[in-house]
């Protein structure tokens, strides 16, 4: 008896065994898996098939898989109702589940790949986890069960494209990137200011953006950088396309200089310009209408259920006006059926002034602003957004350029609040987590994929904390090689990672012309690569002979988000340009006619020139220096002079490169 049950034992330790071996490969991972032992291969060519009466709730879901199946495996498929066959992939509704809930969803991998779900937004996700399995898996499926669901339901994201911007297709590509890593939230925060410090202590000199079209306030509107009120409704529908819930924050009644710009006599003569003065009642007629234009009609601009107000960082002596302001743009967006959201800063400014807590979403970003346990017994729900572990401001000296992914990993929930305060597991109210992205040294020559290079990974590691919660099983280390080996999304290369199709050398080099050979280019014409751009850390290697008389500021190379000139001002020298902003290497000038060995390396932190084997100059840790009377202390400005290579073409059509080039070369290290 007792070798019967040795056996038995035995038997069932191999079945686990097999069961934990084919565990798909997915971020966030699955929250259960039951594997059955073999492999399912999906054909190159094939059908997602849609349940004849789930045909109208997931045809949108299933037309953006066949979209990311081809731009991540090449494969094609195509759309059709009715009973799934062998090698399909099935999506279908069923019905509702307490434990997977609006965004759980089951994967059954047999016969036929199924995704279902009792709501949408679970079968969409399902489709994220199928599409990361079989970019992991190399196109094929382990055979078994997954039951997945979320921790938390808000996940989420802030960006501040107020004092730098981001184009509209950045924004767009990360609701592709937030999807894929099942990142339910993205908050746009859309108006706010520099520090009048680094501008002469001038408050008009001061930088200022407001990023939305806005008809009722002519002007208002940044001219360096906006969005039309049509592109961001698109923008909200693809958010709720991918299951990513546009949140647009417009924040008063600080952070609002541009609104003071545009209209200073609602700037506070007494705080500052960028503080809206909160007795005069042409401030609030003015946020009345601002608000109203888009939040107002059959059609409003935001269209999604949230709205955030800011309504942080205000002087502490108007405690009292604070909060009646506060309480009446938080009833004002309820009015409006939106849910209304607020950074919040009750703590700090405590009165006796009630302020509307029903409804009402607080992000808890700082213990001396917001007190959380008060809060949520105030009836206010929470967002984790700790600053001290989740945000991110680029190069400026203060909180952090990356952050600490391994303590997250290891160590950071939704439950920890803050370094004072670690709630119990299950504390009502406390809906999630979000990180952000502060860009608080406007002009410091940041990236659009500077900023993802530092975001990107965090995104990575929060979205498993806030999807799977702790996973014991997977170190660290194996988690972040699985990062490191996952796509950014289908579609989407921010990172300017060489694609693994692309031929290599032995070394990792790409041969981009022909080894040898002289390309002969006359200023209007160009050479294609078969590289879009090449991102950090990488070294592009070329050699070049510029025709005499050649043209000024001509474009050697171009990509899509950046320029190479050659004879820069017709001084002779290389410089770059991207975001708006141009880097010059003035130390060396190309000789005419002569050939000249270049080699330009770059990093996250800044860019090389290598002429003929040696450094020629390095762009990286120009400063500005200032001193803040405020805290008495001096302050700096770090300048990001980097750049993601452009590759995509070689010369221009236009104003391009008149000379000859020869054996362009690069690699990814």
């Amino acid at each position: 008896m007792k070798r019967i049950l040795f056996f038995i034992i035995l038997f069932c330790i191999s079945l686990s065994a097999i069961a934990q071996e084919s565990c798909p490969q997915v971020i966030p991972a699955l929250q259960q898996w039951r594997g059955t032992g073999g492999t399912l291969s999906l054909p190159v060519r094939g059908s997602i098939v849609i349940r004849t009466t789930d045909e109208a709730a997931l045809e949108s879901t299933a037309r953006i898989l066949i979209s990311d199946l081809k731009e991540l495996m090449g494969w094609d498929y195509t759309l059709r109702t009715g009973k799934p066959r062998k090698n399909d992939i099935c999506l279908s509704l069923t019905p509702p589940d307490e434990e997977l809930g609006e965004e759980g969803y089951v994967l059954d991998f047999s016969g036929y790949a199924c995704i279902k779900a009792p709501a949408v937004k679970g079968v969409f996700w399902g489709t994220r986890s199928l599409l990361q399995i079989l970019f992991n898996h190399q196109g094929t499926l382990p055979k078994g069960i997954a039951r997945d669901y979320p921790q938390f339901p808000n996940r989420g994201f802030m960006l501040d494209v107020a004092r730098k911007f981001f184009t509209m297709d950045y924004l767009k590509q990360y609701v592709k990137i937030l999807s894929f890593y099942k990142m339910n939230e993205f908050q746009i925060h859309l108006n706010d200011n520099g520090f009048p410090q680094f501008f002469e202590n001038d408050w008009n000199k001061t930088y200022a953006a407001f990023r939305l079209e806005s008809e009722r306030f002519p002007g208002l509107t940044s001219k360096d950088g906006a969005y039309t009120k049509k592109e961001f409704i698109e923008l909200q529908k693809m958010g709720k396309a991918y299951g990513v819930n546009i949140i647009p924050e417009i924040d008063i009644p600080a952070h609002s200089l541009a609104f003071a710009h545009y209209k200073p006599e609602i700037a506070s003569q007494e705080y500052g310009m960028d503080h809206l003065d909160l007795y005069k009642e042409e401030t609030y007629r003015f946020v009345d209408t601002l608000l109203d234009e888009y939040l107002c009609g059959d059609s409003p601009v935001f269209i999604g259920p949230d709205v955030h107000i800011g309504t942080d960082e205000y002087n502490k002596k108007e405690a009292e006006r604070y909060r009646y302001f506060t309480d009446r743009y938080l009833k004002y967006i309820a009015k409006y059926g939106k849910n209304p959201r607020m950074w919040g800063g009750l703590k700090w400014l405590p009165g006796k002034t009630p302020v509307q807590a029903e409804g009402v979403t607080v992000n808890a970003w700082s213990y001396d602003w917001i007190d959380p346990e008060a809060s949520l017994k105030d009836g206010y729900k929470l967002i984790n957004s700790c600053d001290t572990y989740l945000y991110i401001v680029p190069s400026a000296g203060y909180y952090r350029d990356f952050l600490d992914h391994q303590w997250l990993y290891e160590t950071w929930s939704p439950w920890l609040i803050n370094k004072k305060l670690t709630l119990p597991e299950g504390t009502v109210g406390v809906l999630g987590g979000m990180f952000a992205v502060w860009n608080d040294k406007c002009g410091n020559g940041i990236s659009e994929q500077d900023v993802h290079v530092r975001s990107f990974p965090a995104l990575q590691v929060l979205a498993e904390k806030m999807w799977k919660g702790s996973n014991c099983q997977v170190s660290f280390e194996q988690f972040e090689d699985l990062c490191r080996q996952m796509p950014e999304a289908p579609g989407v290369n921010l990172l300017g990672r060489i694609p693994s199709g692309v031929c290599q050398t032995a070394s990792g080099e790409v041969q981009l012309t022909p080894a040898g050979e002289v390309c002969v280019l006359s200023g209007t014409d160009s050479i294609s690569t078969v590289l879009q751009e090449v991102g950090y850390p990488y070294a592009v290697s070329f050699k070049i002979c510029p025709d005499e008389n050649a043209p000024n500021s001509s474009i050697l190379f171009k990509g899509p988000h950046s320029v190479v000139y050659a004879n820069w001002e017709n001084k002779g020298c290389l410089a770059f340009s991207r975001d708006g902003y141009t880097f010059v290497f003035h130390s060396y000038h190309l000789p005419e006619g002569v050939w000249s060995d270049i080699r330009i390396e770059g990093d996250y932190k800044g860019t090389s020139l290598y002429v003929n084997g040696k450094l020629q100059e390095r762009l990286e840790g120009r400063t500005k220096k200032v001193y803040r009377q405020q805290y008495k202390r001096m302050e700096y400005m770090e300048y990001q002079e980097t750049l993601i290579f452009p590759l995509q073409q070689i010369g221009d059509g236009l104003n391009g490169f008149k000379g000859k080039i020869k054996n362009v070369v690069c690699k990814q290290f």
